[in-house]
């Protein structure tokens, strides 16, 4: 709407605060709301961390519904609306987060931690990650259409039509991967930070290297906004956690996360810049598979933010300790994009 009356720069920063302001705004009354539906909010897990069975009880769920209403406003309001990237990207959150909540409303209405089946999931995110993937190919020529850009090596390397479900593990891997994390007060909202903030000052500066290639700032301006109500949701968020995002949040944020990374070409960059989240997913497959293997665990408990639950660490220390390495990551990430030129 504002898009062609500011220079990108001043785009992303009042996508940012705008994004953040209405969390600010609307989170005290929204989590009133969620309140008065949920009554006993989130169900939690019986065989997570005994801990959680008290200090979590009654919190309510959902609260990823107010950050995709802020991304939304912050994205319509600064973004470029004419670009079919921006559409992709709002539609990406649409979609899983339509996913999210029948996921959230189900586990809610029925007091059950479970609702949709993990094969069902599996499916909606593949058949959506497979329109994105095909439409992020058509928006590139050769060598590009189906590249992939090795981080700090600057070389690109052609998987033809493999890119095309490689994309579709990207997008799905990273909204399942965020939804893994998202079992401690602050612990995914943090860490979505630091990927957005690079992929933010990447598609920005690539952006300002080539004007006539539009999508970029736009892209950049989402990445903004989506940091902005994060930082805005870690506000009620943070321990003790006045409301977590649910399935809502972290599956759309995820896939938003994904899609970024492939239509800016930074797919391997984001396996970097996501470590925690790359970790997180990891550990939940190397515990089922090493189980049913041998009935024996390799971590205490899975995903691994639980571990070290298990070790006696305490919730605030796990998540300041994961936030730390999400920045590290971040930075390293960041490195192996500008050193190339340097």
């Amino acid at each position: 709407m504002l898009y062609s009356f500011l220079n990108p720069l001043y785009a992303n920063v009042l996508a940012f605060f705008t994004a953040f302001a209405i969390m600010l705004a609307g989170g005290k009354k929204f989590i009133e709301i969620m309140h008065a539906w949920q009554h006993e909010g989130q169900p939690i897990r019986e065989c997570g961390p005994q801990s959680h069975l008290l200090s979590k009880k009654g919190t309510p769920t959902m609260g990823g519904l107010l950050i995709l209403v802020s991304i939304f406003v912050s994205t319509l309001l600064y973004a470029n609306l004419t670009l079919s990237t921006t559409w992709v990207c709002l539609g990406v959150l649409v979609v899983f987060g339509a996913a999210g909540f029948y996921d959230d409303y189900i586990k809610v209405k029925k007091h059950t931690p479970d609702a949709m089946t993990a094969r069902v999931k599996l499916l909606i995110q593949f058949a959506a990650a497979l329109g994105i993937a095909l439409f992020a190919v058509d928006q590139y020529q050769s060598p590009l259409k189906y590249g992939l850009i090795i981080p700090y090596l600057n070389i690109t390397i052609n998987l033809w039509y493999f890119f095309i479900p490689f994309a579709m593990i990207v997008i799905a891997g990273a909204s399942n991967a965020v939804n893994l994390s998202d079992g401690l007060d602050g612990l995914a909202a943090g860490l979505l930070i630091p990927p957005f903030v690079v992929l933010g000052i990447i598609t920005l500066l690539i952006g300002f290297g080539l004007p006539n290639f539009l999508p970029y700032p736009s892209l950049s301006i989402i990445c903004s906004a989506v940091i902005g109500a994060c930082a805005g949701f870690l506000w009620f968020n943070c321990s003790p956690a006045k409301i977590f995002m649910g399935d809502t949040g972290s599956l759309s944020l995820g896939a938003l996360l994904g899609t970024i990374a492939i239509l800016s070409k930074q797919e391997l960059l984001l396996a970097i810049i996501g470590i925690v989240f790359v970790i997180e997913a990891l550990s939940v497959m190397i515990q089922v598979f090493w189980y049913k293997r041998t009935k024996k665990r390799v971590f205490l408990m899975a995903p691994i933010h639980h571990h070290f639950e298990q070790l006696g660490w305490k919730e605030t220390t796990v998540v300041m300790r994961f936030w730390i390495v999400g920045w590290i990551a971040a930075i390293l990430g960041l490195i192996s994009v500008i050193s190339p030129s340097l």
